[in-house]
């Protein structure tokens, strides 16, 4: 995107999620003189992200379901942002589904931490301040005079158990199908910061749970190379 301080599309089979990382030099009304910043998400979809239209949230209101997947978002990011060396900033994440074939909230989490991570480097840069029209969106392969003050990596996927099978980044149709469905959230260093699993029908074992996160933790290791790989000389700025 032209103007955001960070951004990225995510394309995940046959989902596709804008993501967007906007700073604003100020924090909510709770967070003000404790000289620490702020990571909030807000989380759409377009009326034909699916395969029947959806009225758009601003006529209609935004559902639970959004404002449940926006809260995770933020909740994710905020597990590794330094917040205090952010300073009295916001992060306004914006995550838009295109297209939706399963697992949006695990790609907008992927997505979203590559624009947050080209924001934040803008705090860092030597020949440019943070939203100015020249920097915007252009942040890889600036010299930086500091880290960025991300502390790992993160990112997010769906496994699940489909006619007996595991899966991961399950799709519409095998997310209907599936008799145990679970989103994971971890960091580059394999730290989990949320785990959402749901069993259909039947209970499912802690062995069943063990092999989901197992599969889950190799999914995520090769997101994690994907956005080290797209974020390029920034990958190297996160977590020192």
């Amino acid at each position: 995107m032209k103007y955001a301080e960070g951004s990225a599309l995510i394309e995940v089979g046959d989902t596709r999620v804008v993501c967007t990382a906007t700073l604003e030099d100020r924090v909510p009304q709770f967070l003000k003189g404790q000289g620490k910043g702020w990571v909030t998400a807000e989380y759409g979809m377009l009326p034909r992200a699916t395969s029947e239209r959806n009225p758009r949230e601003a006529t209609k209101g935004k559902s639970g379901r959004s404002y449940e997947i926006q809260r995770l978002i933020g909740r994710a990011l905020r597990a590794v942002v330094d917040l205090e060396a952010l300073g009295e900033r916001t992060v306004w994440v914006d995550c838009d589904v295109i297209q939706a074939d399963g697992g949006t909230r695990t790609a907008a989490i992927t997505g979203a931490f590559v624009a947050l991570v080209e924001a934040l480097s803008l705090l860092s840069c030597d020949d440019g301040e943070a939203g100015d029209a020249e920097g915007a969106g252009r942040a890889a392969g600036r010299e930086l005079a500091h880290p960025i003050p991300v502390k790992d990596f993160i990112a997010a996927t769906s496994v699940g158990i489909v006619d007996g099978e595991l899966l991961a980044d399950l799709s519409f149709d095998e997310d209907s199908r599936a008799s145990v469905d679970m989103n994971v959230v971890m960091t580059g260093g394999g730290k989990l910061v949320e785990v959402q699993g749901t069993a259909e029908g039947h209970p499912f074992s802690k062995a069943d749970l063990d092999r989901m996160l197992r599969l889950a933790k190799g999914a995520i290791d090769t997101l994690v190379s994907i956005q080290r790989e797209v974020l390029g000389e920034l990958a190297a700025k996160v977590g020192r």
